[in-house]
């Protein structure tokens, strides 16, 4: 089956914007905030100094140690539970009698 020419120009402009190192995805947010993300998607788009700053700034603030190894770890290490002795022991209750 023959492909439309719409479909041929979709492909192709798809096939376009990986070459350019780009990648269409969609998220979830509020509509209020719709074009605060559409323009900084644009911005993060541009190979500009300023797009290189604005990607750092976000990521640290955004996400700052989720790609780090080990992160749950850490965060266990420094709970406030840490060093706490807890008893976790379940005591023993016999089986009930069931009625079927």
């Amino acid at each position: 089956m023959a492909s439309t020419a719409q479909a041929r120009a979709l492909k192709n402009y798809r096939k376009r914007l990986t070459k350019r190192g780009m990648a269409r995805f969609e998220v979830l947010g509020l509509a209020a905030d719709r074009d605060l993300v559409r323009t900084l998607a644009k911005r993060l788009a541009e190979d500009t100094p300023e797009a290189a700053e604005i990607r750092a700034t976000l990521s640290k603030e955004v996400a700052p140690d989720s790609r780090k190894k080990g992160g749950i770890l850490n965060m266990l290490r420094n709970s406030p539970l840490m060093g706490i002795e807890l008893n976790v022991t379940r005591r023993r209750v016999n089986a009930r009698k069931v009625d079927l």
